[in-house]
């Protein structure tokens, strides 16, 4: 079972006069990366919540909104008059120095200077009452996302196993071609050199061209890059098809290339038109494996 690395969830809840509303979306990335935004009054969860996100997902570039209404007295921040009046007595200084000028003082506006506004009692205990909250919240619209993750990855899995019966197909044909090969090259070689030696009246040993045969076989040989392909497509296979779900989308990568590999060095040997069509079909299905698995978490 494979995941895709784009998906989304949410969460709600309201408890002890305060609603929270937790959103989770996902794309691809080639690492984990989160970005974390929260409000001023739980800013310090910030670490928290990204190890929860770390132990629910592996891969892609997530982003966590958290949003909260607190209602009642809480929302009310507590003024703090010590700081208000020293505010005040600065500019009543001030003001009596300009003489000349009409100087306006708003009390609304000094509430937005530093210090002024202090977090209230009830506001302060709020960052360990949503600590749990959050977590929760956070668990859950992972389990929403991860859904949906599994969805998109069911499909991802279907293409996947499509391209991957596309090779074995085409692996297949190369592989009862390649002795037709070397017989298509024995005969040809013997009907070239006899043809030859008949003008010149010469006469060649049939150990030399028997050697010249092997040496042909030897150079065109692909029996070891078969092998290693069907080894790539049984893992492949098995990977797209395990249950555990774990992160699997760079393993993926990684033996995709190598089947891309094995690809081309049996194209590097083959001088065979019917071998060397195949094997343009089988980096194609490759290349479409390519692009899917970039997807995948």
């Amino acid at each position: 079972m494979i995941r895709s690395m784009t998906g989304y969830g949410d969460a709600s809840i309201q408890t002890d006069g305060v609603s929270y509303h937790v959103e989770l979306r996902s794309v691809n990335n080639r690492y984990f990366k989160s970005t974390i935004r929260l409000p001023e009054v739980v800013d310090a969860l910030e670490a928290e919540l990204e190890s929860v996100l770390r132990r629910r997902l592996h891969r892609g570039s997530i982003v966590l909104t958290v949003k909260m209404k607190v209602e009642g007295e809480m929302a009310a921040s507590r003024v703090n008059d010590a700081a208000l009046l020293a505010y005040l007595e600065h500019l009543e200084t001030i003001q009596s120095r300009i003489h000349d000028q009409e100087a306006r003082i708003d009390l609304t506006q000094l509430l937005s200077l530093p210090g002024v506004l202090e977090p209230s009692q009830d506001q302060l205990t709020l960052l360990d009452r949503a600590r749990p909250v959050l977590s929760k919240l956070v668990d859950e619209a992972a389990d929403r996302l991860i859904i949906m993750r599994v969805k998109e990855g069911d499909l991802v899995a279907d293409d996947l196993r499509h391209q991957l019966q596309e090779i074995r197909t085409r692996m297949d044909l190369i592989a009862q071609r390649g002795p037709v090969v070397v017989e298509e090259y024995h005969q040809r070689l013997r009907s070239r050199v006899e043809e030859l030696l008949a003008r010149a009246e010469l006469k060649l040993g049939e150990v030399d061209l028997i050697r010249e045969i092997a040496l042909y076989a030897e150079r065109s040989d692909i029996s070891e890059e078969l092998s290693r392909m069907a080894g790539h497509l049984d893992q492949f296979t098995a990977l797209i098809d395990g249950r555990d779900g774990e992160a699997v989308g760079r393993t993926l990568d990684f033996i995709a290339q190598e089947m891309l590999r094995e690809a081309n060095t049996i194209a590097s040997k083959s001088n065979d038109a019917a071998i060397s069509r195949a094997v343009v079909e089988v980096k194609a299905a490759i290349d479409r494996i390519k692009e899917q698995v970039q997807n995948v978490e």
